[in-house]
């Protein structure tokens, strides 16, 4: 993420990466090397740094006591991208190799779910309440279950607005929710305010996912670190071409083309044209803006300015985001 986005918790990010090299580290050293080479690929680390700006909202604030707790929550994000990119049989991620295109399928889902493990070790290990092992148990379900939905939906052109919107839910927006009620959490606020820090973290979740699919559809393959487009070719419809499926004059033939599991690049670039002269793009622009609008209202007032301020810069990140 922009780096000038998080200058305030700087010092606690740049702590981050040594410690999640030091939690990836196994006995086995192909576990070490994946491990190494997933945390090295980078990534914006963006639930980690939402968690610490609510952890510092609190008036005993101690790094060395939430550490752990930032890590599980990115080991638990990189666990999940291992397994998205085997599903989605992709060769790179933000630039870099995939797990699987390196080792392998069966090597890549077992280091999946040794980071899925080691993070609730590091949980187990450190200072927290149920409540916290609780809430990350219902996130990994909420993220698998977005997964099968995902996957149900595959190649089947569904339209159905509000079934998408529950799976981007489960898969982007509750994680990052999560990720701002746990600092809440463990910063003691009032139980009113780490609600409303699960709302505000639920709707920049929302604007998030809503870009991503975005970006997707209008950004290049070297800015994304993977293949522009990359959605429909694997049958996935996200908000714009859902619109264009309810609205194009054209869309029996942009049907025909997401639900072929065998479109050529000629099908894609033509599936990617029906999206943007629908008005696709234009009507998830406004979607993003209005749950973006939305956080900015329900972000507590009572806390300290420098969080408060950073939180405000973060919803004005995602509003304008080119990667």
């Amino acid at each position: 993420m922009a780096t000038k986005v998080f200058d305030f918790i700087k010092e606690d990010l740049a702590v981050l990466e040594p410690a999640l090299l030091e939690a990836t580290k196994a006995k086995v050293e192909l576990v070490t090397e994946i491990g190494s080479h997933l945390v090295k690929s980078g990534g914006k680390r963006l639930r980690p740094a939402l968690f610490f700006l609510a952890a510092r909202s609190g008036g005993d604030y101690q790094r060395e006591r939430v550490m752990p707790l930032a890590v599980a929550l990115e080991m638990i994000h990189m666990a999940s991208l291992v397994h998205d990119d085997v599903i989605d049989n992709a060769d790179t991620r933000r630039g870099s190799a995939t797990a699987n295109s390196k080792w392998g399928n069966q090597i890549s889902i077992l280091s999946g779910d040794y980071l899925f493990a080691k993070a609730f070790y590091m949980v187990a290990s450190g200072e927290f309440s149920k409540r916290v092992n609780v809430q990350l148990a219902s996130l990994i379900c909420d993220l698998s279950a977005g997964e099968i939905i995902q996957n149900k939906e595959t190649y089947t052109a569904c339209i159905d607005e509000e079934e998408y919107y529950d799976r981007i839910a489960k898969k982007t927006a509750n994680f990052i929710a999560i990720s701002c009620q746990l600092g809440a959490d463990v910063a003691k606020l009032p139980e009113k305010t780490v609600d409303a820090l699960y709302d505000f973290g639920y709707c920049i979740g929302m604007a998030f996912q809503l870009t991503d699919d975005l970006l997707d559809l209008t950004s290049d393959s070297k800015k994304l670190g993977k293949p522009a487009g990359n959605d429909i070719l694997q049958g996935i419809v996200t908000l714009p071409a859902i619109h264009a499926l309810n609205v194009s004059p054209d869309k029996e033939e942009l049907r025909r083309i997401a639900t072929n599991r065998n479109m050529t690049a000629e099908e894609l670039a033509h599936a990617i044209d029906i999206v943007r002269n629908s008005g696709g793009i234009e009507y998830t622009k406004k979607k993003v803006q209005e749950f973006l609008n939305t956080a900015r209202k329900v972000l507590p007032e009572d806390l300290p300015a420098e969080v408060r301020e950073t939180y405000l810069m973060v919803v004005d990140f995602i509003g304008g985001r080119e990667f």
